[in-house]
């Protein structure tokens, strides 16, 4: 079977980086299946995902990495070349809500997701259950208010233990705190059932509905110090009306919120996103 690559780069626009990319990986005996590139004409800034197989020859990995690492000096490149095939590892974190974990584990058993998810916490025990099901380690690390620094060393413990790729935040309903955010920045990804920027915090959807909005969202995002204010991943929208009750609100958000959360852990895993200052782009 064909081994398949994928190379993420940004970096300042400058002229002959296609030309010089598509070359190197050619002259390795690559070839690219997928090509997809922007220019943010604001910040004169480049980016690029390409997706590389072998051709008739295997390509040269090791090769291209150590000439590719020379020659991106002189474009003051950011980049990373990833086995496609190879599963990332992925912690599962939730609280009480199911929708949002039982939806990403679905995807995972069946095969739409490529990953590896290894366990699930929980500040909770109502998911134990579920993580049984799937033969998943289940670590409940209660957040007590004055005892919260305790609960994040431990998943911080656990993160590390298991050498995770990323964190999913399926309704997790606590605040991560900022040296886990700033420890693991690009990392954690988490839903918010509202349509960012509006309706923050808790009860978005109490919120909406005292707000008589006429529409509601959910949107996945990267968590940063500011809370909800992370670079965003993925958002979708459902129209509702004066006549939709707050129980059938919170109804369709559910449905969105499970969409979007697993299209934007999708793009994450398939390395479909690339932050850009609190901005992303992602090559959907």
């Amino acid at each position: 079977m064909d081994k398949v690559f994928r190379l993420v780069v940004s970096c300042p626009d400058k002229l002959g980086i296609v030309a010089m990319v598509s070359n190197m990986i050619a002259k390795y005996s690559g070839s690219i299946r997928e090509a997809s590139q922007h220019t943010d004409f604001i910040d004169d800034w480049f980016f690029m995902r390409y997706e590389i197989g072998s051709g008739l020859s295997p390509f040269d990995v090791e090769g291209f990495r150590k000439e590719f690492s020379d020659v991106s000096t002189g474009f003051e490149m950011s980049w990373r070349l990833i086995d496609a095939k190879e599963p990332k590892k992925v912690i599962l974190m939730a609280s009480k809500d199911p929708h949002c974990p039982l939806d990403i584990l679905h995807r995972w058993k069946s095969g739409e997701l490529n990953c590896e998810i290894q366990c699930m916490i929980s500040n909770h025990k109502d998911m134990e259950k579920v993580a049984g099901w799937y033969d998943l380690p289940y670590y409940h690390v209660p957040v007590i208010p004055d005892k919260k620094e305790e609960a994040f060393a431990r998943i911080n413990e656990l993160i590390e233990e298991y050498e995770s790729d990323v964190v999913v935040l399926a309704r997790y309903m606590q605040i991560i705190p900022p040296e886990l955010c700033a420890k693991y920045a690009g990392r954690i990804i988490n839903i918010h059932h509202s349509f960012l920027p509006s309706f923050v915090g808790a009860k978005p959807y109490e919120q909406a509905y005292n707000r008589g909005v006429k529409l509601i969202g959910a949107t996945s995002h990267y968590v940063t110090e500011e809370l909800d204010a992370g670079p965003i991943i993925d958002q979708d929208v459902v129209r509702v009306s004066h006549s939709v009750s707050k129980e059938e609100m919170i109804r369709l958000g559910k449905d969105v919120e499970r969409m979007v959360l697993s299209r934007g852990f999708r793009y994450h895993l398939e390395d479909r996103v690339l932050i850009h200052g609190n901005k992303t782009v992602v090559f959907d």
